[in-house]
């Protein structure tokens, strides 16, 4: 398990940003490899995940809107 969590934080916490990186000192296209509207969907998740976190409190509604939005990015991932 340990070495799966280190994988894992190896890729995503510093291959990411070093490809970011590249992107934006050589002026090329970055692409995450998603569509337009997933990634509206992943800029609603982080606005409506600020939200959550600026208040200091989770309620079950705000439990309830991010499950509708990963349920929506689901449905919209696999049906085509």
């Amino acid at each position: 398990m340990n070495l799966a969590l280190g994988s894992a934080l190896a890729s995503i916490g510093l291959t990411i940003p070093t490809v970011a990186a590249f992107a934006i000192i050589f002026n090329l296209p970055l692409s995450l490899g998603i569509s337009s509207l997933n990634m509206t969907l992943m800029y609603l998740s982080f606005f409506i995940g600020a939200l959550t976190l600026a208040i200091g409190r989770t309620t079950l509604l705000q439990g309830i809107v991010h499950l509708i939005i990963f349920f929506e990015f689901l449905f919209l991932s696999l049906v085509p």
